[in-house]
């Protein structure tokens, strides 16, 4: 399992970083129309927040000091993922991004 985490979180921070480069660049052309943020919309940053939270809280869970099984290991990725979502929802909708 650790190595779908680490694709998990991979494939997030580069589509982080698309996110991020892709908005300043466009920013510079004075192209909004080209921002990947206003293209991909909520649904997409809330996925790549899930992807980012999922891959973090797996790897976090599986390199615990304590004895975790990988049922729980699973469980808490997927809870960090859902907690990536709610937050970045609700982040985005409180400054309007």
């Amino acid at each position: 399992m650790v190595k779908v985490y680490a694709v998990t979180l991979a494939v997030g921070v580069v589509g982080l970083l698309v996110v991020i480069l892709g908005s300043a660049f466009a920013e510079n052309l004075g192209r909004p129309d080209r921002d990947p943020g206003e293209i991909l919309g909520l649904w997409g940053k809330s996925a790549i927040a899930a992807l980012v939270g999922f891959g973090m809280g797996g790897l976090s869970a599986e390199f615990s000091p304590l004895d975790i099984t990988w049922p729980i290991a699973l469980l808490l990725a997927l809870a960090a993922a859902g907690l990536s979502v709610i937050w970045a929802r609700y982040s985005l909708t409180r400054t309007g991004a």
